[in-house]
């Protein structure tokens, strides 16, 4: 099972966008690409929240919120795939699995709104036989829910399966799932090192996968 943000696409430049002419539709001073990729990697509803408090775990007016919230789904509904692109490795890293036999599936939180536009726009939703949202189930990462619903659905138990990701979130569900989990070097961990949270391995790029799988 594979992440979305920060593992198979650098999503920022677009979110960040989203982010600033939201910031100004509000009369706020835009935040720039560098503020908002410490921020991303937990949901939209998530990110807004941060965008109006300027911190990771700030609690927005709630009023403020409800008028930002649907400005910027209106922005990132035509902006999900106009300035984000794949990671450098990642269509090698989805032809070798794909070549070896490996059943792919994709775990993100972004919403099913944004997630399916965006993998078909990069020529990626092919490879994956499911795909679950943030909004897909009842609970999202770092709840294991979504890498146990996606092994049942494939009939795989879940210590002969594999997470990869990037984030604190996904080595959590990983590690609550039975998964083993491999992490990319590059993601959106707010800032922090991904090796602190000991993931089994941490590569820069998924056309490493060869060396490993």
């Amino acid at each position: 099972m594979i992440d979305v943000d920060g593992t198979l696409v650098d999503s920022v430049p677009d979110l960040a966008y989203c982010v600033d002419e939201t910031m100004k539709a509000m009369g706020k001073k835009p935040w720039g690409e560098a503020q908002v990729r410490h921020w991303v990697g937990n949901g939209v509803p998530k990110l807004v929240e941060r965008s109006l408090t300027g911190e990771l775990e700030g609690t927005p007016n709630q009023a403020e919120y409800d008028q930002a919230y649907p400005i910027f789904l209106e922005l990132y509904a035509v902006n999900t795939s106009v300035r984000s692109c794949l990671y450098e490795g990642v269509e090698e890293g989805l032809a070798y699995m794909k070549a070896q036999g490996y059943t792919l599936g994709c775990v993100t939180n972004k919403a099913e709104q944004f997630t399916l536009p965006i993998l078909k726009d990069l020529g990626i939703f092919d490879y994956f036989g499911i795909v679950v949202s943030g909004d897909t189930l009842a609970k999202k990462k770092p709840d294991p829910l979504p890498l146990l619903h996606s092994a049942d659905f494939f009939g795989i138990d879940p210590k002969d399966s594999l997470m990869l990701g990037d984030s604190v979130s996904d080595v959590k569900a990983s590690r609550a799932a039975g998964f083993d989990i491999i992490c990319m070097s590059y993601g959106y961990n707010h800032g922090n090192d991904i090796r602190d949270t000991n993931p089994d391995l941490v590569i820069d790029s998924m056309a490493e996968l060869k060396n490993y799988l």
